[in-house]
C-alpha cells in the first residue's frame, strides 16, 4: 500500500515523550527564550544593544559572507531554529503544529524531523547562493543574515499535501476541508510576507519542493529518512544499550513469515477492533470501496461475521 492511500491512518500521541512534533516545538521555543533571556541579561547589564546581536545572536543566524559562515558552520542548522519575533515564532509554530501532527498521521512521525531538517538545510544553502552568486544581492551580503523555520515548515507543509491532497480536516465544516486548500492558504500568506525579498523567496521555494521530492519519493518506495533514522537509532543504542532497534517500514509489512515442507504458510492477521474497523469505513466514505487493500477487506469481513 502506498502511502497516498492513507487517508486515515492512526492516531499520534502528539504529547507523548517520544513525539518528533513535540519536540520540534519545544527546541523551537527553548531557543526562543534562550534569545531573549541573554537579550535582557545584556540589558541589566547595561551593555549596548548592538553587543547581544554580534555577540550571541550571530553565532546562531546564517550569515550570507563566507568568510564569516566559515568561522559559525553549525548555523546552517540553529539558523532555522532561531527566531527573535514573538508572532513570527507562534506563526511557524502554529503552522508545524498543524501540517506536522497531519504528516505524522499519514506516515509515522519518524519522517517529520527528516523532512523539517531538508527543507532548513536546503533553504539554508540557498541562501548562501543567491546571496554569493546573483550580482545584486552581493551589496546586502555583508550584513545579511537568515533565520526562522518558516523554511522548514514550508517543507512539512507541502510533503504532508502532496502524500493526501484530499485528507480531511474540520470534519464540521460541510464534510471537512481538503488540505490543498489549507496550503493554498499557507503558500498565500508565506508569499505576501515575503514580497519585495528575492533571496527569501528562492529560499522558500526550494524548501518547498524539497518537501514536494521527498513525498514523491516516498510514493515510489524511496525513504529518504531512512539513513537519519539509522543514524538516529545507532546514537540513541550507545546510551541506551538495551533499547530495541525499531525496524524498518518495509521490514514491518505484514507478509508470509514460515513456510517448511509443504505446509501452509503463516499469515499474520490484524486483530479486529472497533477503532481499526472505524478506520475502514473512514477510507471507504473518503476514497471509496476499490481504495481498500486485501488486508483490510478481509478484516471488515471478519468484523461483520463477529457482528462488531
Amino acid at each position: 500500500m502506498g502511502y497516498r492511500d492513507h487517508p486515515v491512518q492512526r492516531r499520534v500521541p502528539v504529547w507523548g515523550s517520544n513525539s518528533a512534533l513535540m519536540m520540534l516545538v519545544i527546541v523551537n521555543v527553548l531557543v526562543f527564550i534562550l534569545m531573549h533571556f541573554m537579550k535582557t541579561i545584556y540589558g541589566l547589564s547595561r551593555l549596548p544593544e548592538a553587543s547581544f546581536y554580534t555577540d550571541i545572536l550571530a553565532w546562531f543566524t546564517l550569515p550570507a559572507d563566507p568568510s564569516a559562515f566559515l568561522t559559525r558552520p553549525w548555523s546552517l542548522l540553529t539558523s532555522f531554529f532561531t527566531h527573535m519575533q514573538l508572532m513570527m515564532l507562534l506563526g511557524n509554530l502554529m503552522w508545524l503544529w498543524v501540517f506536522g501532527y497531519i504528516l505524522q498521521d499519514l506516515a509515522g512521525e519518524r519522517l517529520l524531523v527528516p523532512v523539517y531538517l531538508y527543507g532548513g538545510l536546503v533553504g539554508a544553502l540557498t541562501f548562501l547562493a543567491t546571496m554569493n552568486l546573483i550580482p545584486s544581492m552581493q551589496p546586502l551580503r555583508p550584513q545579511a543574515v537568515l533565520m526562522g523555520a518558516t523554511p522548514a515548515v514550508l517543507s512539512v507543509a507541502v510533503a504532508a499535501t502532496v502524500i493526501s491532497p484530499k485528507y480531511r480536516i474540520f470534519p464540521m465544516i460541510g464534510g471537512g476541508l481538503p488540505l490543498w486548500v489549507l496550503m493554498l492558504v499557507f503558500a498565500l500568506i508565506d508569499i505576501a510576507g515575503i514580497s519585495g525579498a528575492g533571496t527569501l523567496f528562492y529560499v522558500h521555494l526550494t524548501a518547498a519542493l524539497t518537501g514536494f521530492l521527498f513525498a514523491r519519493g516516498l510514493q515510489r518506495g524511496v525513504d529518504a529518512s531512512a539513513w537519519m533514522n539509522r543514524m538516529y537509532d545507532r546514537v540513541t543504542q550507545w546510551f541506551q544499550p538495551g533499547r530495541r532497534t525499531v525496524r524498518p517500514r518495509r521490514a514491518r509489512r505484514q507478509e508470509v513469515f514460515y513456510n517448511t515442507r509443504g505446509q501452509e504458510p503463516y499469515i499474520r492477521k490484524t486483530n479486529v477492533t472497533q477503532q481499526r474497523v472505524d478506520e475502514i469505513l473512514d477510507k471507504i466514505s473518503q476514497r471509496g470501496y476499490h481504495r481498500l487493500t486485501d488486508e483490510e477487506k478481509d478484516l471488515l469481513k471478519r468484523a461483520s461475521e463477529e457482528d462488531l
